[in-house]
């Protein structure tokens, strides 16, 4: 489901606002789902991607949709600035460097594969986001991260070393899902 142009610079412009409003706060923004169309209250998985002088700077998201996409708009603005581990939390002086980027993902599909090499040979490059699990391990890259891993062998040995796995590790029990994301920002 692609969004209209007015209603992509509404989730921009809810997701920069949360992150203004945190910077004041120290809370996310609180919407009234009223106020909004229809297409921006159906649940919707979403990750927002912060980067400051192209560097990444916060990224959160959901892998599930369990909140209206406005709401997970607001609440992953909010914790990408204020509470990605990776990352002290925003300060003011930065909020002018800031780019915001927005992914809403498609619901995630199950890869079928017979071997690792199978696997490879089914990556889209720039087009999939994926999950790997392994038992309680889990990692995803969403599409964008192909930019900086454009090799399908290179992009599942980082995924599996973001899920706590060994680069070259193997298991018949490794579970793939794919996912698309339609990128605002």
């Amino acid at each position: 489901m692609s969004l209209s142009k007015e209603h992509r610079q509404r989730l921009l412009d809810l997701a920069k606002s949360s992150i203004q409003h945190g910077l004041q706060t120290g809370r996310p923004l609180k919407i009234n789902l009223a106020d909004f169309p229809a297409e921006l209250a159906e649940h919707r998985a979403t990750f927002v991607t912060l980067h400051k002088n192209h560097e990444l700077r916060g990224c959160i998201g959901m892998l599930e949709a369990v909140r209206p996409l406005a709401v997970d708009i607001t609440e992953n603005a909010y914790c990408a600035a204020f509470q990605d581990p990776r990352f002290p939390a925003l300060e003011a002086g930065e909020l002018s460097e800031l780019e915001v980027h927005l992914s809403i993902l498609t619901p995630a599909e199950p890869v079928s594969f017979t071997s690792e090499q199978d696997l490879l040979d089914q990556l889209q490059p720039g087009i999939d986001g994926l999950i790997l699990q392994e038992g309680r391990r889990r990692g995803t890259f969403l599409p964008s991260v192909w930019e900086q891993l454009p090799d399908p062998e290179q992009f599942l040995r980082h995924l599996k070393q973001k899920a706590g796995l060994a680069p070259d590790y193997w298991s018949d029990n490794i579970k793939i899902y794919r996912y698309r994301t339609e990128v605002i920002g």
